[in-house]
This record gives C-alpha cells, structure tokens and sequence, in this order.
C-alpha cells in the first residue's frame, strides 16, 4: 500500500521523493543523494590506480553493484551515465561518492543511490545560479539530471527519498569580484530552489569546506575566508543546512615543491567520509568507538610529566596507516593500546577530540597514526616515573594559524585553541590528583610552509612570536620547546631562503629552544609526506633528543 500512495503522490506533486511520513527505521526505501560541485567533487587530478596505496581504501576501485549511480560530470566533454548504473569510478577518476557510499552502506540496512552532477572550474554566481545560469548552465544540467533519474526511479516502481546533497564548490567564485562577497547570498538562494525545485523542504544540504591545505590556503588566504564566510553564514542560519570541514584531508602532492590545487586520491577518499560520517551523525547512525582508562593509571600525589605534541601534517601522521605499521618489523606492539598512559588529542583541527583520557594508542584520522606512538614507548624504556601525552594538531593548517596574532583568516586562527587545550590538559591531571610537570611542547615546523616562499621567510619570527606568547599565557618562561624540521623542500624558487639556518639562529638566542634536525629519516617517495618508517623514526628522535638533556 506505501508503494502505491507513493507512486500517485509523485505524478500529484511531479518530483518529490521525501516522504515525510517514512520512518528513520525504514530499511526498505531507496535513499538518494545528491553530489555536486566543481572540480574537488569531479576528482580532479586523482586516480583510481593510486587507491592501492591506501590500504583503509582498498577495494575501491571495484565497482559497488548495490549501489545505484546516475551521473553527469565534466564540462565541454561530459561523461555521462544515461540511466542508473552500478557505482564505480568514471574516467579513471577518484570522487568522495565511493568511499561515502561504502562507509554509508555499511552503517544502514537501506539501499543507496547517488546522483552526482560535477564540472570543473565553475561558479556559484554564474554557472550554478539558478535564476540567471551562465556559462556552463549547470544549474539547469543538474536539475534535469535529478529529475530524470527520480523519474526512472519512479518508473521502475522503486520507493526513494532524497536524503542530503553534498556540496563542494566556491574555489572559482573568489576569483570574480562580484561573486566572491555574495557568495552566502548565492548559496541560500542555491538551496532554496533546490527545495522549491524539488518539492522537498526538507532537503538537507552538507556544505564542503574549501581545502586550506593548497597551495591556495597560502597564496589566496583572503578569497578562501571570504568564500568560507559565505559558506558558514548559510550553515549557522540554516538548521538544515551543515559545514564540513575538510581542510585537514590529504591533498595531491604537486611538482615541483609539493604543493597543489586539489584533494587528489587520498583527499577525495577522505573527503567522502567526512560527508558520510556527517549523514550518519544526522541520523543517529555514527558508530562510536570508545576507548577509555578502565582505571586511572597514576597514583594521588604523583609528579606527572606531561609531553605535548603539536604540529601539521606530519605531527598528525596524515600518510602513516596502521595496516603500513603492522609490516615494519619489531613494530606491532606499537599497535596495542598502553593503559600506563593517559592521552588526550585534538587533531585535524578539531575534527577529532578525545572526551577524555584515553590509553596512549592509535587513535588518528582515517586509519593512521602520529609518532606519539614511538615518542611514548621510548621514553617509557628509558624515563622513570609516569608520564602523559597530550596531542594538538591541523594538518590543514600553516604556522601564521598559530601565532597569537593570526591573520586576516579568523576562523583558521589555532592560537586560542592550543593555549586552552594546553591549560586543559595540565589542569585535568591536576583534577585527577597529580602533580604536573610541563616537560615541554615538541612542535614539527609547518611542511607546507616550506614550499612556499612568504610563509618560508617569515617561518622562524612566526615561530617565535608563537612560543613567546604561549610561555606567557602559561607562565611558564623557562617551558621548554622541542622544534623539529624535516629537509625543507629543495627547489630553486624556494632554495634562496635557508630556513635551517634562520631556526637555528632562534635557537641560538633562546636557551630553552631545542632545534632538531630530522635529516635522517627513511627516504620520502613524495616531497613534504611522511610515510609510517618515517614517522615512527620521527617520533624517536624526538624521544631521544628530549633524553639527551636530561
């Protein structure tokens, strides 16, 4: 009887596909999702071929025959479905609707279906506006596409309704001045057509926001904010309407410093997970994993040492995966979680918080892990007394984010963060009954800032003015930091700049400053990234280093 009242609302109401009075338990109806975008939601410059590299997304290349798939995507020459198909890459391209609708599938017992519509280089304001579209009119292209395939759907007596729909796009509206400060204006009139177009009210929209981790997050800092403004401006006043974080995701590596425009293969996975975790959130399905102390592992009265880890990309272990670690030799126990350690962790910018203590073991983004790992096991080989580790990292972010004054991007400024979490964790120890002792801050310069001369250039006084603030803030004058660099990019457009040579004039200057020199670490198969050796090797050498002085 549902599927028959449904079949005549549709040709009452044209297009709708929201049946408000389906329950959330519902496992039977056919949930779609829209994705579209420019080119961070086609996949540009990923590539299907590079999936094997990582592991937590293997098998992705495969076609998901349970998944239905509609699609239109690209420019002058689109690529298109023509119908419903099995979900599965398109031109040897990576897009986040593979690893969203696994992840999705996994956590729900109902089918799945997605419609993605995509073009590179288009603009809110022009292309995708749906009063005046210009350009490549792809606000009408996709309207007809959605309406095409709900139709087919309807036609083969299949019972849906429209679920979300993924949005990533803004990149090429910063660059024209009349879209760039009405993007927020275009984006609320964007999703009020897509309601009334639809006739689905209802309609929940999940907003991408633009990668910070480009060579764009540097050079066009001002255009990205001012597009992200846009952004969080409809989201905070649309209960419907939710912002996606994704700056911390990885990103192409480029040539020739390392630096790039887009996601690339690992991003656009992770990107993916971002928007299915965010679904799943929505509806009550995100699952939880819980790892908590069963007991406390300090006893009342004791010295803490307590060891803070801070930093980008690297520090965070973007591309060091548990499944690498498990084949380096002597290095499974790292694996196990070490109840003799309490950790606590912020990272991806806040994507990720520990609720409370946890034991000391991986916990990182998307399968991977940091080099807390290796720093807490060699210290626990050769330190007496307990210690703690508390872990506060942005792989998206570049080191003027952490200085107390910031920039003109507010919204990227870490500084308020990182002081409150640095007070947090020392005052939570307190609370449990130990004494704390701030062993010191070990911080793994900027990796993008590098590569990219203004940010090279002024990497030390950024430093400086970081660590001057934090000692004061903390009271704290003699708080020790351990500042690690890995081999800055080596390229002539950047070489001009000895950034080795200007830390280790820092350091000279400031007794309670220890520069470190990661110069040896197992060979890099791309520039800035930091592969499982050699974060485990990282985390070490930090250890070892911090021994020394003692």
């Amino acid at each position: 009887m549902i599927s028959l009242v449904c079949r005549i609302a549709f040709v009452a109401v044209l297009l709708t596909g929201w049946w408000s009075g389906l329950s959330a338990a519902d496992d039977k109806t056919l949930r779609v999702f829209i994705f579209a975008g420019q080119s961070n939601m086609v996949g540009s410059d990923s590539k299907v071929v590079d999936i094997k590299r990582f592991p937590p997304f293997a098998g992705l290349e495969q076609p998901q025959p349970k998944v239905r798939f509609s699609y239109s995507i690209g420019r002058e020459n689109k690529l298109e479905s023509r119908g419903w198909v099995p979900l599965q890459p398109v031109n040897r391209v990576v897009g986040p609707e593979l690893s969203f609708a696994r992840q999705v599938s996994v956590a729900i017992n109902a089918p799945i279906a997605i419609i993605k519509c995509a073009a590179g280089g288009t603009h809110l304001g022009g292309d995708w506006n749906p009063d005046h579209p210009t350009g490549f009119k792809m606000y009408p292209l996709a309207l007809k596409l959605v309406q095409a395939s709900l139709a087919e759907l309807t036609r083969r007596q299949i019972d849906y309704r429209i679920e979300g729909f993924m949005w990533h796009q803004g990149e090429n509206d910063m660059f024209e001045e009349g879209y760039m400060p009405n993007y927020g204006k275009n984006l609320k009139n964007f999703f009020a057509r897509w309601r009334r177009d639809l006739r689905a009210p209802d309609l929940k929209f999940y907003v991408g926001e633009l990668c910070t981790k480009t060579i764009w997050g540097m050079d066009l800092r001002p255009r990205m904010y001012a597009i992200s403004q846009g952004q969080r401006a409809v989201t905070q006043s649309d209960p419907l309407a939710e912002y996606i974080p994704t700056s911390h995701v990885g990103v192409e590596i480029g040539r020739p410093v390392g630096l790039h425009y887009h996601y690339g293969t690992l991003g656009q996975l992770e990107h993916g997970i971002n928007y299915a975790d965010a679904y799943l959130r929505t509806i009550g399905k995100l699952p939880v994993v819980a790892r908590s102390l069963p007991d406390w592992p300090y006893r009342q009265g004791d010295t803490v040492k307590l060891f803070v880890l801070a930093g980008h990309r690297n520090m965070e272990g973007e591309r060091a995966f548990l499944q690498h670690l498990k084949r380096l030799p002597g290095r499974q126990p790292l694996l196990a979680d070490n109840h003799r350690i309490a950790y606590r962790y912020s990272v991806g910018g806040g994507y990720r918080v520990s609720k409370s203590w946890e034991p000391l073991g991986p916990a990182g983004l998307y399968g991977t892990f940091g080099p807390e790992l290796s720093f807490a096991q060699t210290l626990q080989g050769n330190l007496a007394g307990p210690i703690a580790i508390a872990k506060f990292t942005h792989s998206g972010s570049q080191m003027i984010d952490w200085t107390p004054g910031g920039s003109l991007a507010k919204s990227r400024n870490l500084y308020p963060q990182f002081v409150s979490f640095l007070r947090d964790s020392m005052q939570q120890l307190v609370d449990q009954g130990q004494r704390v002792e701030l062993a010191g801050v070990f911080y793994h310069v900027g990796e993008n800032d590098m590569s990219f001369s203004p940010h090279r250039r002024k990497a030390a006084k950024w430093l400086q003015a970081t660590i001057a603030q934090v000692r004061q803030d903390l009271q704290l004058p003699e708080l020790k930091w351990f500042v690690s660099q890995q081999r800055p990019t080596d390229d002539e457009s950047v070489n001009q700049i000895d950034v080795v040579a200007d830390l280790e004039k820092l350091a000279a200057t400031d007794p309670h400053l220890i520069h470190i020199k990661a110069f040896d670490l197992p060979p890099q198969k791309q520039q800035l990234v930091i592969t499982a050796e050699g974060i485990v090797k990282l985390g070490e050498l930090l250890a070892t280093r911090y021994l020394k002085q003692l």
